[in-house]
């Protein structure tokens, strides 16, 4: 059974209620327990992790080597800024996605870099919080998980 970390960074516990013209009305939760539902689809199982603290987020990617065999990563604004985190992915050697619920290349110059896109093995973008079950499903091809 593939065991699939989704990590979500700063301010993603306020999905639903935050700017939801931008990133829609879904909650965490909702985008959680869906994942959950995908994931069993395909054998998979999945855990989820949210912080609005970096070295946090850190610490929970260290914790998974050995344990997890992919993650599906929304660093937020951590994604920006945060060298810790991609050194964290890059230690780790665990294949990840990043996932933008928003075009971040649609938005302020500042979110058009991504400290983590070069080591992704696959970066989504735009597609609101479908990208995280788009993220799910290519992982399942890529693992050669089949639905049960």
């Amino acid at each position: 059974m593939k065991h699939v970390l989704i990590i979500n960074g700063a301010n993603l516990n306020l999905l639903g209620t935050r700017e939801p013209h931008i990133y829609g009305a879904q909650t965490l939760d909702d985008v959680v327990a869906h994942l959950a539902q995908v994931g069993a689809e395909y054998g998979m199982k999945i855990s989820h992790f949210q912080h609005n603290g970096e070295g946090e987020i850190v610490s929970r990617i260290h914790a998974a080597r050995g344990d997890v065999d992919y993650i599906i990563i929304n660093a937020g604004a951590y994604t920006h800024t945060s060298i810790a985190i991609r050194d964290a992915l890059a230690g780790v050697a665990i294949p990840f996605v990043e996932v933008h619920i928003s075009n971040v290349h649609a938005r302020e110059a500042f979110r058009h870099h991504s400290y983590l896109s070069d080591k992704a093995v696959g970066v989504i973008v735009g597609l609101g919080t479908y990208g995280y079950e788009a993220a799910l499903r290519f992982i399942a091809l890529q693992a050669g998980c089949f639905k049960t």
